[in-house]
């Protein structure tokens, strides 16, 4: 990339080799040094948002889920939204109950496995993947019996619509969950839905507020404010506390593109919004895209021939590594490509490569999934179900699956083998990644910038912060003393006599002011105008 290349133009890269025309619902994310996740902004330079030095990591991600993810016009769509759902179905976003999730994972066997077939499949093949953080014996036999009796015949295609068409109905289909605390101390997640904001503490979702009554968002350090507005004109402010300013950041700017896209009926309708009711302060942000209805029309006048597709079928030796098990060394040799260069079917391997094809369980790590999780504890096999109505903890999943894998991989292991699950940080390291280590990786977009700079780029962002926050101030400042300045000279020298004005100059106040400070002051600067003129004079 040229140093001054924007975001929309890699983005626009992406998805012309991936040959996707319905590309306002996805985007690339990053993980900054800090372990802080970021969306790539398509009207700034992509160097300028990165705190890392080359080469770059970044994720292809659904950013805004569609309301209605089967109304998509094109098949190739359809199938990077089921990778996506596919991917929160495996990391526990996607909360949903025991029956449901056994009919989600039979759909995903029928799409990249087929049909049922005696002599390739045989007792216990659904065992041997991985679809959701948590498995137990009797959900694997639901899985199974599924996919014998009731998928047969269903193509790839009509799998992953069924499937998409259930995740839709589930209460936290498209949550992207962000760690916070509520007023009390309490842990929660909140989430940007395309239906509204979602509130979720434990497995319950403890608030849901629709888009057209979330009148404001702001944020204050690690602060973010929620201004509702519900029938019967009744207000209501919810307070949460991020973990740093970065996060609470983070977690605005989600807000208000996720209201704009799906409030909006028209992208001229979007404006500038401002972190902080004074213009001076705080932090301005705009949502630069299209809105969801302008996308479906969009979507209608679409006419070509469908696209290829090469999905990715369950291969044990290309399977990923996860924040639940280690991951499976590849027998097949990573080697380096392009971005630029990947064709269509690369692209969509590569995807697979990190972490969008469903894993395959591995006996070695099996007693690895069967002790506890974060989220709680089982004491039998026959709850250690799937996403357990009885514990449900988004934080295990709330960054996005590693691209990364050989930095961490011996580490991972060696923790799998002594039985210990992996954890968020864990995750957090192997998203960052190191230069070294993504150098060789799979399943990642490289964008390879020259030149660095004295300061580092964290240093020179704060320091130019600061600058802009001084300037902003010393303007306010200044135009506020001249406003009064004018101000005074109308109510002391000027013959208006407006209610208002009489008023004022009848205080007692205003009167010693006038007597005993202002003339004073007015003859010196007179009798000092008057030497100046006349030494010029002189002159």
């Amino acid at each position: 990339l040229q140093r001054d290349a924007k975001g929309q133009y890699l983005f626009d890269l992406l998805c012309h080799h991936l040959n996707l025309l319905e590309k306002d619902y996805f985007g690339i994310r990053f993980v900054d040094p800090d372990k802080q996740r970021h969306w790539l902004e398509f009207t700034k330079s992509v160097v300028k948002q990165m705190r890392a030095q080359p080469p770059f990591t970044m994720c292809f991600r659904v950013k805004f889920y569609p309301t209605d993810p089967a109304a998509l016009k094109e098949e190739i769509t359809r199938y990077l939204v089921f990778l996506q759902i596919k991917r929160d179905l495996y990391h526990g976003r996607l909360l949903c109950k025991t029956s449901d999730a056994a009919l989600l994972a039979a759909y995903i066997l029928q799409a990249e496995i087929g049909d049922y077939d005696p002599g390739k499949h045989p007792e216990g093949y659904s065992s041997k993947f991985q679809f959701f953080p948590k498995h137990s014996e009797k959900l694997e036999r639901k899985i199974a019996e599924i996919h014998k009796s009731e998928l047969s015949g269903q193509t790839p295609a009509t799998s992953e619509l069924n499937f998409l068409r259930k995740a839709q109905t589930l209460e936290t289909y498209g949550v992207d969950p962000h760690p916070c605390k509520d007023v009390s101390g309490n842990a929660a997640f909140l989430a940007f839905t395309p239906f509204g904001f979602v509130v979720l503490q434990g497995n319950k979702r403890v608030h849901f507020i629709k888009w057209n009554e979330v009148t404001k968002m702001k944020f204050e350090g690690k602060t973010f404010y929620l201004y509702v507005s519900q029938k019967e004109e009744k207000k209501i402010v919810l307070t949460y506390f991020a973990p740093t300013p970065e996060a609470c950041k983070h977690l605005w700017k989600c807000g208000i593109e996720n209201q704009a896209f799906y409030k909006l009926e028209k992208s001229s309708q979007v404006r500038t919004v401002s972190s902080s009711n004074l213009f001076f302060k705080g932090s301005r942000f705009r949502y630069s895209g299209r809105v969801a209805k302008e996308v479906m029309e969009s979507s209608a006048k679409i006419k070509r021939e469908p696209p290829e597709i090469h999905r990715a079928g369950l291969v044990p030796s290309r399977s990923c590594p996860s924040i639940t098990h280690g991951p499976r060394l590849s027998s097949v040799p990573r080697t380096r490509r392009r971005a630029v260069h990947i064709s269509i079917m690369e692209g969509l391997e590569s995807l697979r490569d990190s972490a969008h094809s469903t894993p395959v369980r591995s006996a070695s790590h099996g007693d690895a999934f069967a002790g506890p999780g974060r989220g709680g504890r089982a004491d039998s096999s026959e709850r250690v179900a799937v996403i357990a109505d009885e514990s449900y903890s988004p934080a295990d999943s709330v960054l996005p699956t590693p691209v990364a894998e050989h930095s961490l991989e011996l580490l991972l292991l060696s923790r799998q083998a002594n039985g210990a699950p992996c954890s968020i940080e864990e995750e957090k390291e192997s998203e960052a990644g190191t230069p070294a280590a993504e150098a060789e990786a799979g399943g990642e977009l490289r964008a390879l910038c020259p030149g660095t700079a004295t300061l580092g780029p964290a240093q020179a962002q704060q320091v130019n912060k600061f600058v802009l926050s001084v300037l902003r101030l010393l303007l306010v400042t200044v135009g506020l003393l001249f406003v009064l300045l004018l101000l005074l000279i109308v109510l002391t020298e000027s013959d208006l006599d407006t209610a208002f004005f009489r008023d004022i100059r009848q205080t007692p106040e205003f009167e010693q002011f006038h007597y005993q400070y202002f003339c004073p002051l007015r003859r010196w600067f007179a009798c000092k105008l008057r030497a100046v003129v006349s030494l010029l004079i002189d002159t």
